[in-house]
Order: structure tokens, then C-alpha cells, then sequence
């Protein structure tokens, strides 16, 4: 379990939950519907990722989450920051879904490689589409997408672009 975790919930400042709610109204009109897997992280939740990825020993999840990145890199390579956008409240991870089911996005949700880039060259097909339909979906809400995560985005008019929160989610 990663600290500050305290329940099963989703939080995000009122800002980004009204431009989620325009984001799902857009996806629900193409008969698909958003499916999020992290919003608001407190910021011990972020020291806790720090904590793991400076541990060396600990690689668990290497072959299904970063196999061709050294841990080592992580920071580096921008996946793992001491400061994350999540923890000022307006940044989400999420797909798409038809009938509770997520479309082929070409990697897993919080693969750590070049792969996960949005616009990846060796992604192509109905993964690409999918990419670029949710890109779209999340811009025309307000959001931009971090580049090298296809999941990542963050609301461009954030109300607290300087403040990163501590508040656990119960």
C-alpha cells in the first residue's frame, strides 16, 4: 500500500472534477466513457514512490512496468519526480472504456518507457487512435497531456499550479 492511501476514492479540486465531467459528457457522445486510475496524491504518497525508486533491491514490478529503463533513470527519464502535478489536485490518469472494458492503448497504464509516449511511432492501429481520441477528448475539456504518458494529463487553468497538498484520501 502507498502512504496517504487510505481509501478507494478519487479527488480532484472542483476545477478538474467540471472539466472531468465535460470530458466523460464527450466520451459518453462517442459511446465510450472515462475509467480513472489516479487523480489527487498526497505527497507522502509521492516521497513514498521516491523511497522505492532510490531502493535499488526492490524490482518487484520491473518486468511489468519499466523492463528496458533502468531504476536508476527513472527520475531522469521523467516518470518518477520528487513533485508531482497529482498533488496539486488537478492532474488524472485514466483511458477509455466501451462497456466497462479499456481500449487498447498499445501499453499497460503507468508503463514506464519510450512505448508510453502519446505519439510513439511503433504504436499504430486502433492503440493510436484510441491515444489520439482520448488526447482529444481531454484537451477540448482543458486538460494537456504529459507527452511521455498517454494516461497523464493535467487541467491547463489548475487553481494551485505552486502548491503541492498533503491531505490523505480517506
Amino acid at each position: 500500500p502507498v502512504r496517504g492511501y487510505r481509501a478507494a476514492k478519487v479527488m480532484l479540486t472542483r476545477e478538474a472534477a467540471a472539466a472531468m465531467s465535460r470530458a466523460q459528457a464527450a466520451a459518453v457522445q462517442q459511446g465510450l466513457s472515462l475509467l480513472v486510475y489516479d487523480g489527487y496524491r498526497p505527497q507522502r504518497a509521492v516521497d513514498h514512490f521516491v523511497e522505492w525508486a532510490a531502493d535499488p533491491g526492490d524490482t518487484v514490478a520491473k518486468d511489468a512496468y519499466y523492463p528496458d529503463v533502468p531504476k536508476d533513470e527513472l527520475f531522469a527519464r521523467g516518470y518518477i519526480a520528487e513533485r508531482s502535478g497529482h498533488s496539486r489536485g488537478s492532474t488524472v490518469d485514466l483511458t477509455l472504456t466501451r462497456d466497462g472494458v479499456p481500449l487498447p492503448m498499445g501499453t499497460a497504464f503507468d508503463f514506464f518507457g519510450e512505448l508510453s509516449h502519446t505519439e510513439h511511432p511503433a504504436i499504430t492501429g486502433e492503440a493510436r487512435r484510441n491515444r489520439l481520441l482520448l488526447r482529444d477528448i481531454m484537451e477540448g475539456a482543458g486538460f494537456r497531456n504529459y507527452v511521455n504518458e498517454w494516461w497523464h494529463y493535467t487541467l491547463i487553468d489548475e487553481p494551485y499550479p505552486d502548491r503541492y497538498f498533503d491531505m490523505p484520501i480517506e
